[in-house]
């Protein structure tokens, strides 16, 4: 039996200078668990959607991360998730946005994707899809996080948008909150040589106006193709749903014969950086080629496969 398993929990500014050695421990731990998860799944039989939901619930269950537990908070000072899962070998998807109290959002969009006769479902329609299928629900105190409300409580009265990954913001500078946060997402290859990708995330810390980025827009934060590639995104979303960014990559692999390493080299280090946007992706086909691919300080990530290889990092090569 053969399989690769690539995750990530976020790209920015992850540098030796804003990590300790404790918090490289706990992200470590965290990555590594989600890989043992996502591998588990796939060992005991599981498709490439088995393994990438349970990777990404892995990671939905850690507050270390910014998806479900580890969600920021809105404006209004609420958790709003967002979360895709693709199926490569169909093109089946499921998505879902600005959805609260879901302990697992991923477990939802794959719902959506076997259930509902839909692929995009959001708020009070998403609820209310729940409900019927009888996804598990979480209260605000077991999604609340002190550091998430702190760093909200610093820009919450602002017009201000954190990139949580980032420590700063969209409009101008503001004291670091310490902890760097990301999305989470995984993309795997199974035995039978199909690829599936999936992303979860709480968003932007004081987004307004019902916010969503790329991560739940199929063919931006995620997209997966048996005939090319499966793929996961992180960083500022406004940027990669501008350059759609995942549907890129496979079409430059299909139409123009491009590796999965040359495609998204093209995309994130030229076509992006140009239009100013950060961030990264993780990456698999159907052979178990992989690649982790940002343009941003650092990026965890890690890889593991039925060879017994494994990779965990956080910080640029």
């Amino acid at each position: 039996m053969s399989f690769t398993l690539v995750i990530h929990g976020g790209a920015g500014n992850i540098t030796p200078a804003i990590m300790n050695a404790q918090q490289e421990l706990e992200y470590t731990a965290a990555l590594q668990a989600a890989l043992r998860k996502g591998a588990e799944a796939m060992k005991a039989g599981g498709s490439a959607t088995d393994a990438v939901v349970a990777a990404i619930c892995e990671m939905e269950d850690n507050p270390l991360f910014n998806a479900g537990r580890g969600s920021v908070f809105t404006k209004k000072g609420l958790n709003e998730m967002d979360a895709a899962i693709m199926d490569g070998s169909d093109l089946s998807a499921g998505a879902i946005a600005g959805v609260r109290n879901i302990k697992n959002p991923i477990k939802l969009a794959r719902e959506v994707m076997l259930h509902s006769g839909h692929v995009f479902l959001s708020n009070e329609g998403a609820a209310e899809f729940a409900l019927k299928q009888g996804v598990e629900t979480a209260t605000d105190e077991y999604l609340f996080n002190k550091s998430r409300y702190d760093q909200w409580v610093e820009i919450r009265d602002t017009d201000y948008t954190q990139l949580d990954h980032k420590g700063d913001n969209l409009k101008g500078p503001i004291p670091n909150t310490g902890h760097k946060f990301g999305t989470v997402g995984a993309v795997a290859c199974d035995a039978q040589g199909n690829i599936a990708a999936g992303t979860s995330t709480g968003g932007m810390t004081n987004k307004r106006f019902g916010r969503i980025g790329d991560s739940p827009v199929i063919g931006a934060g995620t997209y997966a193709n048996n005939r090319t590639c499966a793929i996961s995104c992180t960083g500022h979303g406004e940027y990669f749903l501008r350059a759609v960014v995942a549907y890129d990559i496979s079409c430059l692999m299909e139409y123009k014969g491009m590796s999965l390493q040359q495609a998204c080299d093209f995309v994130i280090k030229d076509k992006l950086v140009k239009m100013g946007g950060e961030g990264g992706l993780i990456a698999v086909d159907a052979k178990g080629n992989f690649d982790f691919c940002f343009n941003s300080a650092g990026m965890y990530r890690g890889m593991t496969n039925s060879e017994g290889k494994e990779i965990v990092g956080y910080y640029g090569e």
